[in-house]
């Protein structure tokens, strides 16, 4: 009785054996890249540069008194 269960539910699970279900044996081509398009026009560079700095730049920008070392001072 038992051997007749296993049968019975075993029945409909098969591996597939047509050809659309098989593994191919050869591998397929690597995709192709793509052709690089040139459909935007090389721009010229602005006239006044590309980045005109502040006249007081330099004033954003604090020095900080330079300290001495404490075992310079020791000695």
């Amino acid at each position: 009785m038992e051997k007749r269960k296993d049968e019975s539910e075993n029945q409909g699970c098969e591996t597939p054996k047509r050809e659309i279900n098989t593994i191919p044996l050869h591998c397929p081509a690597a995709p192709r890249k793509k052709k690089h398009v040139l459909s935007k026009k090389k721009r010229d560079p602005p006239k006044n540069g590309y980045f005109q700095p502040p006249s007081d730049l330099e004033s954003l920008f604090v020095r900080k008194p330079r300290r001495e070392d404490s075992a310079s001072a020791k000695c």
